[in-house]
């Protein structure tokens, strides 16, 4: 009989967002598939959780994801965990989830934490339809992507490294327009998360000003409809009528 794939977010910085149903799990099943087992050591250190861990990140997951497979569909039951928030969204878990899915193995997803969620929310930005970008290639592509987001009428949501924040905000600035309405949120449930609105241009100034630090998401407003143009159909017959 095959096993079963739970996939578990964990906290994206307070530990108090743990569910008591997550920890549930992960004491209950036989090997917790981590992305970073130092990191995700000191999260079950705190719950009191002793199941075994084993490595499961984006430099070993295409080889590993067979092995796991194998070991699922001799009936074994694991759980998925990356280092903060649900895995697969900008984290590994796609490759194994689908894998899982074609050899039918059963996969739980359980609800959790997700830093985009509560960032978008944050952001008084329309979030009723939105576009979730995740990480931008950081070359190859990445001008073609921003050139294609131009058009995009949903608000947008990016993440992005304390580093490279002010370079892609300048990006933005330059692809959408300074004047477009914006949100970087930074440090979400953490002691110091931060939210700044402005447009492009004024979060370039700030920090520009401002060393950014710690996990950010930013969220860009769509680009506003065009407004109608009125054609006055007898405009052409008015100016004959005025020289006559």
């Amino acid at each position: 009989m095959a096993g079963k794939l739970y996939i578990v977010p964990t906290p994206v910085g307070n530990l108090g967002d743990m569910t008591p149903r997550a920890v549930e799990v992960l004491k209950s099943v036989d090997t917790i598939l981590a992305e970073d087992t130092r990191t995700s050591g000191v999260l079950l250190k705190h719950f009191d959780i002793s199941t075994p861990m084993r490595s499961h990140h984006k430099f070993n997951e295409h080889e590993a994801v067979a092995a796991v497979v194998q070991q699922l569909s001799g009936g074994a039951v694991m759980a998925l965990i990356s280092d903060a928030g649900t895995p697969g969204i900008s984290d590994p878990g796609f490759l194994l989830s689908r894998e899982c899915r074609r050899q039918g193995i059963e996969v739980e997803t359980l609800p959790g934490p997700t830093a985009f969620v509560p960032a978008l929310v944050n952001s008084g930005l329309p979030c009723d339809r939105f576009v979730f970008e995740g990480f931008l290639p950081q070359k190859k592509g990445r001008a073609t992507r921003l050139e294609e987001l131009k058009s995009q009428s949903l608000t947008m949501v990016f993440y992005e490294s304390p580093v490279r924040l002010l370079k892609t905000l300048q990006q933005f600035a330059e692809a959408f327009g300074p004047d477009r309405e914006a949100s970087v949120v930074r440090e979400i449930s953490k002691l110091h998360n931060t939210t700044h609105n402005g447009t492009l241009g004024e979060l370039v100034e700030y920090f520009t000003a401002h060393e950014p630090r710690g996990e950010i998401v930013i969220i860009v407003a769509g680009c506003p409809p065009v407004a109608a143009v009125k054609v006055d159909k007898y405009a052409a017959f008015k100016g004959k009528q005025a020289k006559v």
